[in-house]
């Protein structure tokens, strides 16, 4: 796929070599699209799509436009990377975020050519450390500790070089969206949390996630936003501090500084996430069995002695999540799926009936049947089609399905008035009439 060896574009685009000299590499397809003024754009196009055969002219055309998809994830890519140059993948995933493309630096150590390069003064991200879901496992809480899961998004908050930065698990910058946390972290650390948004009440805890929702994604925010979302951040973890690297420290290490180190930040944008005082794993699961607070998802469960490792490693840490509610609901519209599933109308909204007789759409899914009974809800869209939106079917108004779902909220974006976190499908039922469906006030019951 080319070279990349840290060079700047040329100032000028690369003059094509005639039809049929030499071969059409993808560097130079690149070098010569990034160096094309736009009313050059259509005739160096011409000229390159005249050196290729049907095949070729497909693929330059897809990534003229910018359509050109490859199916490698990033940590198969950064695998990859490891292994063709025999370095370490936790040293990749590091480095990874902290190069800008076409990552030069990277290379030059990946090939012996250079020292890792030195991020002592970059703010740059580290990879989270994951958790395994708590199937049918009991864990002695003298090995493991507890805490609550928030349901807000895991977030890193990085000082370094006089610069703070803050990014989503995957490793995106969104700093932006949250200007008043990267003004109150003023020091030299890192660190791990949940990022929330105050409830209503002064002082309040943390809202639903469906207000976090109104702040995630912007790139500017205004003070109006800032006012009525104020975003905090619940600390879960230390991962360095004045320099010192504590991510090879075991959990308890590590939580002894936190408790430390918290109190030096402004109680206004953070708080520490506490442990849950149990007696036994059975008093856990009573605890964890009686939380409906609106912000919380379920339970961590924490090696003690369990250093801070990228990735999801085996029994090092656990998400206990909380029991879904469940709620019968109509289908009402449906729409095709992607990849596998473009030929499948697998995306459902559904709906409960309101006091006057009126189903009103609660919810949206797209997962929990098997593939059997997708071919049956993609015969039932089908066969049952009363109109046309575009890519979206209304369907007679007859199928009841089972959803089960995290939480639901008040939102004023519906016409229900609810919004419902994660929802799924869980069970087709066959067997119910449709006017037996749930109603809307049932489901204004359940909400946090």
């Amino acid at each position: 796929v080319g070279h990349v060896d840290g060079a700047q574009a040329p100032q000028a685009p690369p003059r094509p070599s005639p039809e049929g000299e030499g071969e059409l590499s993808v560097s130079e397809v690149v070098d010569t699209l990034a160096a094309t003024s736009r009313s050059d754009a259509p005739a160096v196009v011409a000229s390159l799509l005249d050196r290729l055969d049907a095949d070729g002219r497909y693929a330059l055309l897809k990534l003229a436009l910018g359509g050109m998809r490859v199916g490698v994830s990033a940590r198969l890519a950064k695998q990859a990377f490891a292994q063709a140059f025999h370095v370490p993948i936790d040293d990749v995933e590091e480095l990874w975020h902290a190069i800008p493309p076409p990552y030069a630096p990277l290379f030059a150590w990946g090939e012996g050519r250079a020292e890792r390069p030195d991020l002592a003064d970059v703010a740059f991200f580290r990879p989270f450390m994951l958790a395994h879901p708590l199937e049918e496992e009991r864990v002695d809480l003298a090995d493991y500790a507890a805490e609550w899961k928030w349901d807000g998004i895991r977030v890193q908050i990085v000082r370094g070089g006089a610069e703070t930065r803050i990014y989503s698990r995957g490793g995106e910058e969104i700093s932006a969206a949250f200007p008043e946390l990267v003004a109150a972290f003023d020091q030299d650390a890192v660190i791990d949390g949940e990022l929330l948004v105050r409830g209503e009440t002064q002082g309040g805890d943390a809202a639903s996630f469906n207000a976090l929702q109104q702040r995630l994604g912007r790139k500017t925010v205004s003070k109006k936003m800032l006012a009525d979302y104020p975003a905090f951040v619940r600390v879960y973890d230390l991962l360095a501090v004045d320099g010192n690297d504590l991510r090879p420290l075991p959990w308890t290490e590590r939580r002894r500084q936190l408790e430390a180190f918290v109190p030096r930040l402004a109680d206004s944008h953070f708080d520490l996430s506490q442990v849950i005082e149990a007696r036994d794993f059975d008093d856990l699961a009573e605890r964890r069995a009686g939380a409906r607070d609106a912000a919380i998802e379920g339970v961590m469960l924490k090696r003690r002695d369990a250093p801070y490792v990228a990735g999801r490693r085996a029994g090092l840490w656990y998400k206990w999540k909380r029991d879904p509610l469940t709620a019968d609901c109509v289908m009402m519209y449906a729409q095709r799926g992607n990849g596998r599933r473009a030929s499948f109308y697998s995306d459902y909204t559904f709906g409960c009936w309101s006091d006057a007789g009126e189903l009103l759409p609660v919810g949206k899914a797209y997962s929990g049947f098997t593939d059997e009974e997708l071919k049956w809800l993609d015969k039932f869209v089908r066969d049952n089609t009363l109109n046309r939106f575009g890519p979206v079917r209304e369907v007679e108004k007859s199928l009841v399905l089972e959803v089960a779902f995290d939480s639901i909220h008040a939102s004023k974006r519906h016409k229900s008035g609810l919004a419902m976190r994660f929802p799924r499908i869980s069970r087709i039922r066959r067997d119910k009439p449709a006017e037996e469906a749930d109603r809307i006030a049932t489901l204004r019951g359940m909400v946090t």
